[in-house]
């Protein structure tokens, strides 16, 4: 029982810290900053997909292995949507580094994280 306490912890901290992250993208939008937008969605999208990780006790601890979490989570739910969507955050993180999105790409990028990290909320329930 008490590993199931752990990981239920953990998982309320990484969802904790997505929602905090998707609000912190939307203000850095508002604010101009393209940069700091791609980033805090695209941390917003891996802490979510963290929590839903940890919740099932599987590993979660580089980037590839995201990118299992999620197709497991979407073979799981029979929803091809959270491997888009988790392409968006992906780009979004890219978008740190190259600056190449434009600010409709970016405010729609947000939107979407925020859809997949509602989508893997929900479905961690």
């Amino acid at each position: 029982m008490l590993a199931d306490d752990r990981r239920n912890g953990n998982a309320a901290k990484y969802t904790a810290l997505s929602r905090r992250l998707i609000r912190q993208a939307q203000e850095e939008f508002e604010k101009g900053d393209r940069l700091q937008a791609s980033e805090k969605a695209w941390g917003a999208a891996a802490h979510a997909v963290k929590a839903a990780a940890e919740q099932r006790g599987w590993r979660h601890d580089s980037h590839a292995r995201l990118f299992h979490v999620v197709g497991r989570i979407s073979r799981e739910a029979a929803d091809a949507e959270f491997l888009a969507l988790f392409q968006v955050a992906n780009s979004m993180h890219q978008n740190f580094y190259e600056d190449w999105q434009t600010d409709e790409f970016v405010e729609d990028g947000i939107q979407r994280i925020q859809l997949l990290v509602d989508k893997l909320d929900g479905a961690s329930r």
